[in-house]
Formats: structure tokens, C-alpha cells, sequence
């Protein structure tokens, strides 16, 4: 059921092309006159960003972030604002049995997948922002995406410095400054028109834009990072004026806490850290006008716990990142097994990615990814054959015509072109027949092309 509201009515029965043609026209008066990162600190994006913009981020990117976005050069007054816009186009190796949405057909659909406006940049001295409001073609909503507001300082006591701060937003792991974070690791773009995998933990957005948390954190000598905060949910009316989803209501508060070691080494660095996000959420329900509304009773009980780690190496024109994130979930499902929802009262569910990126001179650039889902067998909550095991790779190709800290119109001109493609060896547990009507894992693999404009 879908219970988002719609903020702009016409973006429903508007062309996509009468909306991109829209947005393009505003962004060029925005680019002038409503600056964000890049203009706030008159940088280049490659100061902050492997492969020419966002999102993955440099060491100096890090530093950026952790200081609350507030660095600043020169007197000149600014908004920070900003604008994205990504067109893609999906194709899977079958038709899908039926089509992911309405206006969009079974198989090679092109999509207007994002267009969003930022508020990010620096508010104060030691205030920053970063929010995103986005528009996706698939569901024809606007709302609100991520946000993280800061407060940050710098500190020392005898022969150690470092940076503490308090973040509040409203998507665990958005704060953080790895891109081994689930709100930020790859894929930075992805079908969303094409099968995915069945299942993922909680700390891989479960809760992301249905609840508001803060947390205090900080960086000693430029190699711990440490943070602990918690989450609430939001309002049911709230979530419907941003056309926020929600999936139930959170009991109390849900506790994250995130630790990180990096080795500084020529060139580059490299992390250990771990996650944690432990939460109790109810089910939904619905009102007598089909409203979502929380439902009385049990709830269920979601504890995770990652390991990560990351490498980076950037020399002249050379750049190669390496991330890898290992996550378990235990699950005590005491709500949605007295329901009927599920077979087992308990349950895991395990997550494991690797990526490597190779960029040179952050205009060419080579990816290369695996991922593995796995967990308990439970038919009534997975349906089909009651599995979310599912593996396999993705491999992708860049270009950023203006990736340089010398290309045209640096930092207001950034594009990025990828070709993408996503293979399954295994999906739903199966390898062939994973629907019961003869579809095979291959057939969900997806080639997908993207255009990606940052000003």
C-alpha cells in the first residue's frame, strides 16, 4: 500500500522530458548564485572526492565532514544550495513477469531517477548542513532524502588534537565518513527498476527517513573515530508530509554506536572499524481510511553487529580505493511470527560486500563488486522458496568529462557517465527456476546506463 503524499501534483502527469528540460533550466540560475561545497571553500571537487564528485570521499573530504562542513575561504556571502539530476536507462536479461510500476513496462525502461536540491553547506562558525529533497520518476513523489545537521570544534590536550562534534539526522551511518557506511558505500547509483536482493539488515537503511536520531562523536590525532547516538521514529503525519515511508514504529530508543582506526601510509590510508544498531519495531497497520497507524502488541527485535574496512591510495593522476563490509543480523521476530509472517521466531541474516575502484587522472574510471546475502530459510517471510541467499558481482565503467581540478567551469560543471552491469549466480537460494515459472538467477542480471549531473 502506498500512503507517501504527493507534494507536487504535476509532476504526475508532466513528460519527463518537460520536467529534466525544467530543472535545467533553473540550475544554471542556481549554479550563479546559490553555491555549495565546492564554491563555500573555492576548492575543487577532486579536493573532497575520488573520481571527480561525490560520493566518495578523500581524506581531506573526510576532514571536511567531521568539521561539520563549515570550512570556509574568503568573506563572500553564499547560499549553500545545490542540485542533482540523474537519467537512467534498465535493462534485465528477461523481461520481468510483470512491470516494477505503473507507466514503466517489463523490460528496457528509461527513468528519470533522481532530481534532487541540497541545502549543504556551512550555516556558522560551527554549523553545517547537508539535505537533500528528491524527485524519482518511479513512484512520481518528492521528498525528503538524507540529512545531517552538525555542530563541530576542534580540540587539543597536550600532545593530541582532534574533532568532536554532535550530529543530528535522520538515517544511521549517513553521518559517518567511510564509504563502507551503508548509506554511502556502492553502488553511489543503481537500477531501481530491476530485482534486487530479497533481504538486507536493518543498518542498511531499515529505518532510514522514518526516524530522527543524534550522536555525539570525535577524532583523536587523526586516527580513532568514535560515535554513539540513538533513534527514534518519527510521526505517522510527519513521515506523510515528506513522503517518507514507514514500516513501524520503533519502541524506545534504538542505540548506534560506530568505532574506526586508520593507519595514515604514503599516499593513502587504511581502516578497521565495526557497527552497531540494535532496535525493537512494531507492525503497521492501517486506518478505516487505509492510513498506516501502529499497531498495538509485541515487537520484533533486530540486533547488528558490522566489521569494515577500507584502503585508499591517491597519487598524480592515480586513484584506487578498496572497501569491504561484513554485517549479521539476529532477528527475534515476536511480532510478525504471532502474526503469521514468519516460520521462525528466530532468524539471521548475513551481508557481505567488496569493492575496488581504479580512477585515473578521476576522469576514467573501473569498478569492480560482489555482494552475498544469506540467512535463515523461512518461507513465510521470504515467500518463494523461503531463502534470501543471493549472490553475485557488478562491474562498472566511468567517465567524467570534467574530472579534473582544471576542467571547464570547475566546480560547477560535474557529469558523470556509467555503464554498469549487475550478474546473479544465485538469487531467492536458487540457481535455476527461482520463481517456480522457470526463471533463472541470470535472468534477473541488469545492464544499466546512467547520465549523472552534480551543479
Amino acid at each position: 500500500m502506498n500512503t507517501k503524499r504527493r507534494w507536487v501534483s504535476t509532476l504526475d502527469w508532466l513528460p519527463r522530458y518537460v520536467v529534466v528540460a525544467v530543472i535545467l533550466l533553473l540550475v544554471p540560475t542556481l549554479a550563479q548564485a546559490v553555491p555549495s561545497y565546492a564554491r563555500q571553500t573555492r576548492l575543487a571537487c577532486t579536493a573532497c572526492h575520488v573520481g571527480g564528485f561525490g560520493p566518495e570521499l578523500t581524506q581531506f573530504g573526510r576532514q571536511f565532514k567531521l568539521m561539520g562542513y563549515t570550512m570556509k575561504v574568503g568573506n563572500q556571502a553564499t547560499l549553500p544550495l545545490s542540485a542533482m539530476l540523474v537519467e537512467s536507462f534498465t535493462h534485465t536479461s528477461k523481461a520481468q513477469p510483470t512491470a516494477p510500476n505503473t507507466n514503466f513496462d517489463t523490460n528496457n525502461n528509461f527513468e528519470l531517477q533522481q532530481a534532487s536540491a541540497f541545502l549543504a553547506g556551512r550555516l556558522s562558525d560551527h554549523v553545517g548542513v547537508f539535505a537533500q529533497a528528491t524527485y524519482s520518476e518511479n513512484g512520481g513523489l518528492l521528498g525528503w532524502d538524507n540529512a545531517d545537521v552538525r555542530y563541530a570544534r576542534m580540540f587539543s590536550h597536550g600532545d593530541h588534537t582532534g574533532i568532536w562534534g554532535i550530529s543530528v539526522n535522520n538515517n544511521p551511518t549517513v553521518s559517518d565518513v567511510f564509504n563502507t557506511a551503508p548509506a554511502w558505500q556502492y553502488p553511489y547509483m543503481a537500477a531501481d527498476l530491476a530485482p534486487g536482493a530479497p533481504a538486507a539488515p536493518m543498518l542498511f537503511g531499515g529505518i532510514g527517513g522514518q526516524s530522527i536520531g543524534a550522536s555525539a562523536y570525535a577524532q583523536l590525532d587523526g586516527k580513532w573515530y568514535v560515535e554513539v547516538g540513538g533513534y527514534r521514529s518519527l510521526s505517522v503525519a510527519f513521515l506523510n508530509h515528506v513522503n517518507a515511508g514507514y514500516d513501524g514504529k520503533l519502541s524506545g530508543t534504538a542505540p548506534y554506536a560506530r568505532v574506526a582506526y586508520t593507519w595514515n601510509l604514503p599516499s593513502g590510508d587504511f581502516s578497521l572499524g565495526g557497527f552497531l544498531l540494535d532496535l525493537k519495531r512494531g507492525l503497521v497497520g492501517a486506518d478505516a481510511a487505509g492510513n498506516p497507524m501502529p499497531l498495538a502488541g509485541p515487537t520484533d527485535h533486530f540486533s547488528d553487529l558490522g566489521l569494515d574496512s577500507t584502503y585508499q591510495y591517491v597519487a598524480g593522476s592515480h586513484a584506487l580505493t578498496f572497501e569491504g563490509l561484513y554485517v549479521s543480523e539476529r532477528q527475534k521476530l515476536n511480532a510478525t511470527f504471532a502474526d503469521g509472517g514468519s516460520s521462525h521466531l528466530h532468524d539471521t541474516l548475513q551481508s557481505f560486500n567488496l569493492k575496488g575502484s581504479y580512477w585515473y587522472r578521476n576522469t576514467y574510471g573501473l569498478t569492480l563488486a560482489s555482494f552475498t546475502n544469506n540467512g535463515s530459510s523461512d518461507r513465510a517471510l521470504y515467500g518463494n522458496q523461503g531463502s534470501p541467499n543471493t549472490q553475485g558481482g557488478m562491474i562498472e565503467f566511468d567517465y567524467n568529462p570534467f574530472g579534473q581540478a582544471t576542467s571547464w567551469k570547475e566546480p560547477d560543471a560535474n557529469m558523470r557517465l556509467g555503464l554498469q552491469y549487475t550478474l546473479y549466480s544465485k538469487f531467492s537460494g536458487l540457481v535455476h527456476n527461482i520463481d517456480g515459472a522457470g526463471r533463472n538467477a541470470s535472468d534477473n542480471n541488469t545492464l544499466y546506463l546512467y547520465i549523472w549531473l552534480a551543479i
